[in-house]
């Protein structure tokens, strides 16, 4: 039995190489598989590279096949960046968010919302290992566990 598809926004699945949405969606429109507007072209839901989800003549999200996609931008030459290297980059950046920053208007708890599911746990364990107080809450509990942004 074929594995269930991983759909990802572009924000997700630009994550996974280390480039922004933007950057991830010109990919896309050089693919051939998104328009100008955003919009995945016919080709791209075809061959099951995106889909769409919301009612007709509504705002409409797309989603971008993990494996479809992130084949396409392999053969372009992208990597996916290390599990280790994406951790680390997180901590660096969430310790940085708690210590705040006056030009800054989001707070350590909003960004913490990003981070990937399956680097919550190292992440956290990075913090603590690095003296720094605060943790990113659990899926589903992120609501209720949230410390303040001066943990560090």
């Amino acid at each position: 039995m074929a594995a269930s598809p991983i759909w990802l926004s572009l924000t997700d699945l630009g994550r996974i190489f280390g480039i922004s949405a933007v950057h991830c969606g010109r990919n896309l429109e050089q693919l051939g598989w998104r328009d100008r507007r955003g919009l995945p072209s016919p080709e791209a839901l075809e061959s099951g590279a995106a889909k769409t989800s919301g009612p007709h003549g509504q705002s409409q999200s797309t989603l971008w096949n993990r494996e479809i996609c992130g084949g396409a931008f392999e053969d372009k030459g992208y990597r996916p960046m290390p599990h280790s290297q994406q951790v680390q980059q997180w901590t660096y950046f969430l310790e940085a968010m708690a210590e705040g920053s006056p030009s800054i208007n989001a707070t350590v708890e909003q960004m913490a919302e990003d981070i990937p599911g399956d680097l919550v746990e190292d992440v956290n364990h990075q913090l603590a290992a690095r003296g720094c107080g605060f943790r990113v809450p659990r899926t589903g509990a992120s609501h209720h566990t949230r410390r303040s942004a001066s943990a560090c």
